[in-house]
């Protein structure tokens, strides 16, 4: 019998703040703002948890009583907290957020120069006392791109998890705002030079409708992100051009997001299935065909593609949702209901997820 599934996931946590509702930063300061926690991986982690599956969240955290607060919220809600590195370095870092509407995006401010993660060097993580019973290990983009630091234990996990036989998902996660670590290279020429080492390990690949192309330079035909226009065929030879690229991945997930406006959003997704050569759509129309989710209204967008691989994850990993069809309507219904949640985490179960992936996307109320 195989051993549970144990998914791990190794990248900086932040502490967010935000206006309340769609005021700006303006309107807002001076005056009080809305903090929540909030990160990729930890996302992933904490849905994860709330599916039911084991998940450690690894870091590095300074030791201070907001550090213990993310901690003591993680714990109680599932996560695996144990092997969080604590040390006196650095800081936590914190990022605003001010929600967009309509015509007008959203926008987020940085503040985590210097954080923990950022100065701490490889050699400091007990790489593995860390991925210890760990048969899944989730990282992104956006560890690798805070720092050279960063990126080298970022590099140093995958390595000993590729050695090691544990499963190894990466979201490319491209953010132009960061990349700048070194100087005199352009942030995209300095991701690709590192996220190919990454990408080369991973098993499963994921990307929203931009990364492919800001990472390595894999566009998909007839798609025009700035207008909202996706071609979702046009997606299967970029996850064609991704699997001869890094021959080890199995399975290439992309996000299709068609922003009509910062409050109305297309929002599905395609999984590829590298040995068998074929692209599985997400949600389907009754006649077969791709039809995204209409999202009106969003309530927080972001977290958006954390909760799709936490989805995704989840479903590979639980044989009733394990098919690649299946596994990609889940992933993707889960995500949807992420856009109706304040803050970064998903705060939605399974039952709610398998009702709106199996069709039920009336928002009724339940008695």
């Amino acid at each position: 019998m195989s051993k549970p599934p144990v998914i791990a996931g190794f990248g900086e946590v932040m502490l967010r703040l935000s206006p309340e509702g769609k005021y700006r930063f303006n309107q807002a300061l001076p005056g009080m703002l809305h903090a929540v926690f909030g990160g990729g991986e930890a996302n992933v982690c904490v849905s994860l948890a709330r599916f039911g599956l084991s998940s450690r969240y690894l870091t590095a955290l300074p030791e201070n009583p907001i550090a213990d607060s993310l901690v003591g919220e993680m714990r109680g809600i599932g996560v695996d907290v144990s092997r969080i590195l604590r040390t006196k370095k650095g800081r936590l870092g914190i990022y605003f957020a001010e929600t967009g509407s309509n015509q007008r995006g959203s926008a987020v401010v940085y503040d985590r120069a210097g954080s923990s993660i950022a100065v701490t060097p490889a050699a400091e993580y007990p790489v593995e006392a860390m991925l210890e019973g760990v048969t899944w290990l989730h990282l992104s983009g956006i560890t690798p791109a805070v720092s050279k630091e960063a990126c080298e234990a970022n590099l140093k996990l995958a390595e000993y998890a590729a050695a090691n036989g544990i499963c190894i998902s990466l979201d490319l996660n491209f953010r132009k705002k960061l990349w700048k670590w070194e100087p005199g290279t352009e942030p995209r020429d300095l991701a690709r030079k590192h996220m190919t080492k990454l990408a080369a390990l991973a098993d499963v690949l994921i990307g929203n409708e931009e990364d492919a192309h800001d990472v390595f330079g894999i566009s998909a035909a007839d798609s025009s992100i700035e207008s909202g226009k996706i071609n979702s065929k046009g997606y299967i030879d970029v996850a064609e051009k991704l699997s001869a690229a890094f021959p080890k991945a199995r399975r290439i997930a992309i996000t299709l997001r068609e922003s009509h406006s910062a409050d109305f959003n297309g929002w599905g997704a395609m999984l590829y299935d590298v040995p068998n050569r074929k692209a599985h759509f997400a949600p389907l129309a009754a006649d077969g065909t791709y039809r995204p989710y209409e999202i009106r209204n969003i309530v927080d967008r972001i977290g958006g593609g954390d909760s799709f691989s936490a989805g995704l994850i989840y479903a590979l990993n639980t044989e009733k949702w394990s098919e690649a069809c299946k596994a990609i309507s889940y992933a993707v219904a889960a995500s949807c209901l992420k856009h109706t949640i304040y803050g970064d985490y998903n705060d939605v179960t399974v039952s709610e997820v398998e009702a709106l992936a199996g069709g039920n996307a009336s928002g009724r109320v339940s008695r």
